[in-house]
């Protein structure tokens, strides 16, 4: 199967497994909530309780409230977070209508599956209703409704989503009094509110197990002197594995230790795998609380002031020092270092928009981080267009040796009339899973001889358009406002500015 294939299948699954949670949790609701007039939280509450009061179909009432609360969620939280939720709304009522006309009775009413046992269909169907959403939230998939309140009020407030969505749920659930107590009178309204919060609580508890139980992992600590072939079939399986330096205190001989963590569901491939290697190792595996990180459950955890995180691709200490000036107080600049990446960045596109993306790429692949890359050029018009791509590595593909690749662009343009040139920055941008680029463009020529001492790289030979001195001479206030990297910089600024 292509990489495209399996991109495909994976979101093709994803929905599948989205589907089988909606039919789960709207046979709870029709078979169990409707016919014993039981009000559980959400929309489907709400329109429960229409329903209970005017005989208005539950799922047109679900159907329309949805498509009010999607309309604000598009404009304030975009459309990435509603497109799940769109087709969870959409088929959730298109199910509850089937499911309906399927099995409504000759005169028009649900059918009573356990009889007169209130009880018994209000755990049946928070059992059904619980099964259901944590299968679809297991999948980053949505009912809608208060799951879209929870996120709008999260966006602009420090409150956790299940606190918004369980004080929307209890609100909804006591309002019930009001529409049975005129119909059978306060004992009997009371018990509805009773049934609606043991609906509430037993859902809430399969919901949490649900979810759990498809989360679970296990940590692996292999001991064997066949760990290399070990780690690297465990590789195969696209988890990540750890080799820890140990000693066997009995032999008093220095060991290797692989450690690796997975869902629980793969632990018995992993178990197979040792043993093909090794079967006389010594393996540790236990269950853990919770998995955080890349291939399992995201962090969280909401900082408290904590200004975005942006990592620049470089360690170079002026053009932090650039970056840093214009980007301002809004983001958390970091470089290279402050992740400790000590990597060599790959550099193997023809054009330097590729080698800036390559490199925001490889940040976030390897470390996880947003983050943003340039590259530069200096484009020549009498050398048709060198150094180019080429310009940090002129002179040598060793290293950047500034003071030879300007020898050697000075030796170049020894014989050229025009020296005309200019510079040009890419930066690319990774950030919350978007891929951008911006271009900045200053033109200007070559000087003759160095002049200058401040700047780096090319700074002390090229003359921007408009000045009769060069970067190096004008100083890094008057650069930071003229220059390539400055015009791009300013572009990235604008975008994230937005956000």
């Amino acid at each position: 199967m292509g990489q495209k294939a399996k991109i495909i299948w994976s979101e093709l699954s994803v929905y599948i497994y989205i589907t089988i949670g909606l039919i789960i949790y709207g046979t709870g609701v029709t078979l169990f909530m409707l016919p014993y007039e039981v009000t559980s939280g959400g929309v489907t509450g709400i329109a429960s309780l229409i329903f209970f009061a005017t005989g208005f179909e539950v799922q047109n009432s679900y159907l329309i409230i949805n498509l009010a609360l999607l309309l604000a969620a598009v404009k304030i939280l975009g459309w990435k977070f509603c497109v799940k939720t769109i087709y969870g709304v959409l088929f959730l009522t298109f199910y509850m209508w089937l499911l309906q006309r399927l099995v409504l009775d000759a005169d028009g009413n649900l059918p009573r599956l356990v009889q007169d046992q209130t009880f018994m269909a209000v755990v049946l169907g928070a059992v059904f209703e619980g099964i259901g959403l944590g299968i679809c939230f297991s999948h980053d998939g949505s009912t809608g409704g208060t799951d879209i309140i929870a996120a709008i009020v999260h966006k602009y407030r420090d409150i956790s989503l299940g606190q918004v969505i369980m004080l929307c749920d209890c609100i909804i659930i006591s309002s019930s009094y009001f529409v049975f107590v005129d119909k059978y009178g306060e004992t009997v309204a009371w018990q509805k509110i009773v049934f609606g919060f043991v609906t509430f609580i037993i859902a809430g508890i399969t919901l949490d197990y649900s979810m759990n139980r498809t989360r679970q992992s296990v940590q692996f600590m292999i001991f064997s002197r066949n760990y290399r072939k070990i780690a690297d079939k465990i590789n195969t399986t696209g988890r990540g594995v750890t080799v820890l330096d140990g000693q066997g205190w009995y032999t008093k001989t220095e060991r290797k230790v692989v450690v690796c963590l997975v869902r629980k569901r793969e632990a018995q491939q992993i178990f197979q795998m040792i043993k093909s290697v090794d079967p006389y190792c010594f393996v540790s595996m236990a269950n853990v609380q919770g998995v955080y990180g890349e291939g399992f459950d995201p962090m969280k955890a909401k900082l408290k002031a904590a200004k975005p995180t942006l990592v620049f691709a470089t360690n170079n200490e002026h053009k932090l020092e650039e970056v840093r000036k214009m980007v301002g107080d809004k983001f958390e600049i970091r470089s290279l270092d402050d992740i400790n990446c000590r990597m060599e960045l790959p550099e193997t596109s023809d054009t330097i928009e590729g080698n800036a993306m390559q490199k925001a790429e490889f940040v976030k692949r390897y470390y996880g981080f947003d983050c943003f890359a340039d590259d530069t050029g200096l484009e020549c018009a009498a050398l048709g267009g060198e150094p180019g791509v080429h310009t940090a590595r002129y002179a040598s593909d060793d290293g950047h040796d500034n003071e030879a690749n300007m020898n050697k662009l000075l030796a170049n343009l020894a014989d050229k009339d025009d020296r005309t040139a200019q510079f040009r920055t890419a930066i690319a941008l990774i950030y919350n899973g978007g891929r951008y680029t911006f271009e900045g463009v200053v033109k200007g020529h070559i000087a003759l001889e160095r002049q200058g001492e401040q700047g780096f790289g090319y700074d002390p030979i090229f003359v921007p358009e408009g000045h009769t001195e060069t970067f190096a001479q004008l100083g890094a206030d008057v650069k930071n406002n003229i220059s390539h990297r400055a015009r791009a910089v300013q572009q990235l600024c604008e975008f994230l500015n937005k956000k």
